[in-house]
């Protein structure tokens, strides 16, 4: 069952497993609200929802950001 494996490896760390570091989780998100600021003339407020869903993908890993 190959895509089972395909949807375990992209979900958040379980507890048991070593969790990322803050730097490497989120990577597509991150990307995403980076590019977003750096590509609008007004900053966070265009990129709000970008901003929290890479909050709420940071939370799946234990991290408050």
């Amino acid at each position: 069952m190959p895509a089972a494996e395909n949807v375990a490896s992209n979900s958040p760390a379980a507890p048991s497993e070593e969790k990322p570091k803050p730097c490497c989780a989120c990577p597509e998100t991150k990307q995403a609200r980076d590019q977003c600021m750096l590509n609008t003339e007004n900053g966070a407020i265009d990129c709000a929802q970008l901003i929290e869903a890479h909050r709420q993908c940071m939370a799946q890993y234990g991290y408050k950001v």
